[in-house]
């Protein structure tokens, strides 16, 4: 098993997750959000995601609707604000939202015939980069990658190796230090819709790292297909006393092996022992006790099968994550043989 080391890169409310002084997240009840955006007082949005739920197209700012449903939980839409003046632009199917110490974006691609997944995946990371290096935003700090029919096979390949083919090949272009510099990311299958892509980046150069329990993704062996996954396993924000961990989609693996196949409940103490594992690596980074009662946390629970949901939130009881902090949310993961994948944000002040 390889080592992973710390790599330096160049109310209506359930839960709000203070990320700075400027930017906050939260997850709001659908009636809550015309008020939320629209109020003078109120602090300007940046960017909405909703999984599943239709939305009225009257949302100042970008926003994503993934074929994502909830599972175990009334709907509940994420809502990214700011406490400074907003900015927003759109330039086709890409739309961002800047602060002046952050941008967030989102973008849309409809697959056209021909135009196979790696290709399209390309198009949108190149567009990517250099909106953010064009807006003085060149530090990617986060992706969230939402692609349909995720383990389908296109043209003899599954689609998510095209995704991963078509994703390293711009960030290779284009990302200065790669691969030291990749972002956290996951990467999750809808049941339909476009390709879409909510991204995070900042002024500000973060910290990528790895997890000492698994090989670096974008180390992996051609097993997993032609080329690797291009993501950290977290990203580490700072700026003064506010300090934000992004924990990148993680899941029962183990060096680059997949482990326990077919055990949701063991599938997850498994995931659970890797998002430990970077916390700890995390912690050392900056100093900071990352399961403290008072740091503001999400997680997100990606699961592949509503009826394994017993079986899952039974372990994750058992674990020292915060368990009033969970999302769940049915989607197709990266292997087939995957059940469950967790991912998560930490804030510490």
């Amino acid at each position: 098993m390889a080592s992973a080391p710390t790599r330096q890169a160049p109310s209506t409310s359930h839960d709000t997750h203070r990320t700075s002084s400027s930017l906050r997240v939260a997850y709001v009840e659908p009636r809550a959000l015309p008020p939320l955006l629209h109020s003078m007082s109120a602090p300007k949005p940046m960017a909405v995601t909703s999984f599943g739920y239709p939305l009225s197209h009257d949302i100042p700012c970008p926003v994503i609707v993934p074929d994502l449903p909830q599972i175990a939980s009334s709907p509940l839409i994420e809502v990214w604000t700011s406490d400074r003046l907003v900015r927003t632009t759109t330039d086709g199917n890409l739309a961002t939202a800047m602060n002046g110490e952050w941008l967030i974006g989102t973008i849309s691609l409809d697959e056209r015939p021909g135009h196979s997944l790696d290709l399209l995946t390309y198009d949108a990371y190149q567009r990517i980069l250099h909106h953010i290096n064009e807006a003085g935003y060149p530090s990617l700090c986060r992706v969230w990658n939402y692609v349909p029919h995720i383990n389908d096979e296109q043209d003899g390949l599954e689609r998510y190796r095209r995704f991963c083919v078509g994703r390293h090949q711009a960030l290779a272009e284009r990302l200065p230090d790669f691969p030291d510099s990749l972002p956290a990311a996951t990467a999750v299958g809808t049941k339909s819709g476009p390709l879409q892509m909510l991204f995070l980046a900042s002024i500000k150069q973060p910290v990528h790292l790895g997890n000492p329990r698994q090989v670096h993704a974008y180390e992996y062996p051609s097993d997993y297909g032609p080329r690797s996954p291009s993501f950290a396993r977290a990203t580490l924000w700072q700026s003064g006393r506010n300090t934000m961990l992004f924990i990148a989609g993680t899941a029962s693996v183990v060096g680059h092996a997949s482990r326990h196949i077919g055990s949701p409940a063991d599938q997850t103490h498994e995931s659970i022992r890797n998002v430990m594992a970077v916390l700890e690596q995390a912690g050392t980074a900056c100093v900071t006790d990352f399961l403290k009662d008072s740091n503001e946390t999400l997680y997100k629970v990606y699961v592949r099968h509503p009826e394994t949901l017993a079986d899952i939130v039974r372990a994750l009881r058992t674990s020292p994550l915060p368990a009033k902090s969970f999302l769940f949310l049915q989607g197709d993961l990266c292997r087939r043989e995957l059940l469950i994948e967790l991912e998560g944000v930490i804030v510490s002040e």
